[in-house]
């Protein structure tokens, strides 16, 4: 490994600058001055009288968060955690055209899937990919193209685009616990022992700022994330960091317990936010345009 680009307090300081940030090369707005896109989003009676009566008569959605990841999810300024990103704003605005309230509580990524089988939360959110894993236990509204992709530290020259997991043999590779990403590093761990080279080795860590300051203090050598979000850390010039591009796409959804009778509700809503201008002006918001997708699906098949 080369040596630390950054120093504990500056690698920090960079970490913190990642949650005030945009998902493009400009600066993200501070939480009072950030466009509303969602606020005059209205009730659509035919679309909310797909909930159950009981859900209806609640009117509030219990959703299980987690936050730490920009775009998707996080807080702008720590000190009022008042929550922003994609995750969010799709989320309030579906709650708008449900004719509901968003009880919205942060969680573990890790373990918000598990807590939707025990009926802990309505729905999750927390740019969760559509796995064909996932599928076996959970079920999937779509709202968002994501997907893997790899970074690394700016003035790391020798590691290029990654296209086969064989290019990190020898490496050590700082990725998200419970994420699709240790899963795919974990499954292709043999592939370097199977083709005569060293392994690589797989860190993993609970936030993105762990994972950062670990890159930039070279204890990483690369980091395997989204690629909507190490696409947003790269055009931050204190990140340090180099996006190497993407790996394999995935749809992203609301995730739910399997057979959950929310999901057609869900994606009606979803696809009235495509047809009403407001999900474009969401992804407009947070720069991310390239993930759009044309209409909201209830579990998909993998990519492949």
């Amino acid at each position: 490994m080369s040596r630390p680009l950054l120093g504990l307090a500056a690698a920090a300081a960079a970490a913190a600058l990642l949650l005030t940030a945009c998902g493009s090369t400009s600066p993200a707005p501070r939480p009072s001055s950030a466009p509303d896109v969602v606020s005059g989003e209205q009730r659509v009676d035919a679309v909310a009288a797909l909930l159950p009566a009981e859900v209806r008569q609640a009117g509030t959605l219990r959703v299980g968060s987690s936050f730490g990841y920009p775009p998707s999810a996080f807080y702008p300024d720590p000190a009022t955690k008042r929550p922003a990103g994609v995750d969010i704003d799709v989320t309030d605005a579906v709650a708008k055209v449900l004719g509901l309230t968003v009880d919205r509580q942060e969680a573990a990524f890790e373990g918000i899937l598990p807590a939707l089988g025990s009926g802990k939360f309505d729905v999750g959110t927390g740019n969760f990919g559509v796995t064909t894993a996932r599928l076996q236990t959970i079920d999937f509204v779509t709202y968002i193209d994501d997907g893997q992709g790899f970074a690394v530290r700016k003035d790391n020259t020798a590691v290029q685009p990654v296209t086969d997991l064989l290019q990190l043999c020898g490496l050590t590779v700082g990725t998200g616990a419970g994420t699709t990403f240790q899963s795919t590093l974990d499954a292709k761990k043999g592939v370097c022992a199977a083709a005569g080279k060293k392994p690589y080795q797989v860190q993993v860590f609970s936030d993105t700022a762990a994972i950062l300051t670990s890159l930039q203090q070279g204890r990483v050598d690369v980091v395997m994330s989204t690629i909507n979000g190490l696409r947003y850390q790269a055009a931050q010039p204190a990140s340090g960091t180099r996006f190497l591009g993407e790996f394999h796409r995935l749809d992203v959804g609301f995730a739910f317990k399997k057979g959950s009778p929310l999901t057609p509700a869900f994606q009606a809503a979803v696809n009235q936010l495509i047809k009403d201008g407001t999900y474009d002006r969401i992804l407009r918001k947070w720069g991310v345009t390239g993930s759009a997708v044309p209409q909201s699906l209830i579990s998909p098949p993998e990519h492949p």
